[in-house]
């Protein structure tokens, strides 16, 4: 395989204390990094670099590891532009806008519905997203469910079955019956193609007792349990979570003293989707008080056509800096090796020796940029599997 040296780097991102500054970014100024086939070969100053095949030189820009956005719900078809409107208009918002989404998911051929992902993707990909997670959820019965994962899988490993995203419409009058459903029947034709199972744990979703027999059934197939948990108001979504191991619990805006402390002392990641609250105008989860517990943090887009409607981590970084009370390098390194962590990975978020050679080339110094300059299209180049892919 080709090796290819990229030198000329202002400053980069690593996420590895044992190199360059010793801090949790593992800060290397004047760096390089080489890359053998789709993993990264060597990291360190440029005046100890390697000879490589190729060399590529960076120009004096920063550099990170490619962003991980570890949640998006990005199998639909339409979109909510009159339910935004009317919100920002004074409506508030309520988990019920989903049916409108699942009407139009149903009445669209596969074609239709990867044309749409696909289209997200590499929206993502040129904000410098290399590795992300997407659910189902806006079928909810047993064949869209089913397509929409197999639909996901021919472009991403981290799959999320999500038949438990609202009580199907057709099942208004009998919830009892479509956790039946979830846990049977939808489970069974779902499984194979996912490798996550969630919840949306909330009023006018699915309680507690609910939420628990769903991941429950969805590990005992194998799947590995998130949970979309504490967004709209308290529940146990967050302590489900930690009790059952869950990779990460989404959302956390709502949290007792009990649910931070159960954050802190579990492995379960508290993803934080600014995206949402800002387009939902509701209050913004306290970043800074579960970091200060001790927790880990990852930040993602939540992207999805109801309430989150971006496919930008610079902007969530942004948002997380300026009304989360993150700094810009726990929010750089919550997008990253954060985002990897509530995938259960270690082979993305970092650039280290071993790792999949995943990069965003900033047009900025440093990665400080990223919250600095909101809104600036700051990702200059991605490189992803060792491909520049932009």
């Amino acid at each position: 395989m080709t090796t290819t040296l990229i030198t000329n780097i202002a400053s980069l991102v690593t996420n590895d204390p044992a190199q360059g500054d010793g801090s949790r970014l593992g800060l290397i100024e004047d760096a390089a990094v080489v890359l053998d086939g789709d993993r990264i070969a060597w990291v360190g100053p440029t005046d100890k670099a390697p000879s490589a095949d190729e060399a590529y030189d960076a120009q004096g820009r920063a550099a990170i590891p490619g962003f991980v956005d570890s949640h998006s719900h990005l199998v639909f078809a339409g979109d909510r532009t009159q339910e935004f409107n009317a919100r920002m208009s004074g409506r508030a918002y309520s988990a019920g806008g989903i049916r409108t989404t699942v009407a139009a998911t149903r009445a669209a051929t596969d074609a239709e519905l990867e044309a749409n992902l696909t289209h997200y993707l590499a929206e993502a990909l040129r904000q410098g997203t290399t590795t992300f997670e997407t659910k189902s959820g806006y079928g909810l019965n047993t064949e869209d469910e089913a397509r929409a994962l197999r639909i996901a899988s021919r472009h991403t490993d981290e799959v999320t079955y999500l038949g438990a995203h609202i009580v199907s419409p057709d099942y208004a009058e009998d919830p009892a019956a479509y956790v039946d459903l979830v846990t049977g029947e939808m489970l069974e034709a779902c499984a194979p193609h996912a490798r996550w199972i969630d919840v949306f744990c909330e009023k006018g979703a699915f309680d507690g007792d609910q939420a628990r027999a769903i991941l429950t059934a969805g590990k005992a197939k194998g799947l590995h349990p998130r949970i979309h948990a504490n967004q709209l108001s308290y529940g146990p979504g967050v302590q489900l979570a930690v009790e059952l191991d869950a990779a990460s619990a989404d959302h956390c805006t709502h949290l007792t003293d009990a649910d931070v402390d159960a954050l802190a002392q579990g492995n379960t990641v508290a993803t934080l989707l600014p995206g949402a609250e800002f387009s939902t105008r509701a209050e913004w989860p306290d970043a800074r008080r579960i970091l200060d517990a001790g927790a880990t943090v990852a930040l993602s887009t939540d992207c999805n056509p109801g309430s989150s409607f971006t496919s930008s981590v610079p902007f969530c970084i942004a948002l997380a800096v300026r009304d989360m009370g993150m700094t810009p390098d726990e929010a750089i390194w919550s997008a990253t090796a954060g985002g990897a962590a509530a995938l259960r990975r270690t082979d993305v978020g970092f650039v280290r020796e071993g790792a999949r050679a995943d990069l965003a080339l900033l047009d900025a110094p440093s990665h400080v940029h990223l919250a600095y300059r909101p809104g600036v299209p700051l990702v200059s180049e991605v490189w992803q599997r060792g491909v520049r892919v932009r």
